[in-house]
């Protein structure tokens, strides 16, 4: 019995370590060039206010990109990056947050 509970304690560990898997970084990075346009090529905004990207927590990117294309964060230029965020599937959204966390 003990064996059974271990065994499925592990292969559970082990699928929501996949399902945290990061984003790939070179994917992310080749779709950024959209997000440049306002948040830099660097991950640093070019347009005050707007929010620098580099070296920020990888979750909170994606959990904010996720957000947009909810439509759960609004008022501002909210519209802006929900009509970017609804291009973006949860791959791309993966593959960016990891690239812009990568960014020291």
């Amino acid at each position: 019995m003990k064996k059974t509970i271990m065994g499925a304690m592990v292969a559970l560990t082990m699928l929501s370590g996949q399902a945290l898997a990061a984003g790939d970084v070179a994917a992310g990075q080749a779709k950024a060039g959209v997000c440049a346009a306002c948040h830099g090529a660097d991950g640093i905004a070019v347009i005050p206010g707007y929010p620098n990207l580099k070296g920020q927590n990888e979750q909170y990117i994606a959990s904010s990109i996720k957000a947009y294309k909810a439509g759960q964060r609004t008022g501002g230029l909210a519209a802006v990056m929900q009509a970017q965020a609804n291009l973006l599937s949860d791959e791309d959204i993966a593959n960016l947050a990891a690239y812009y966390a990568s960014l020291k």
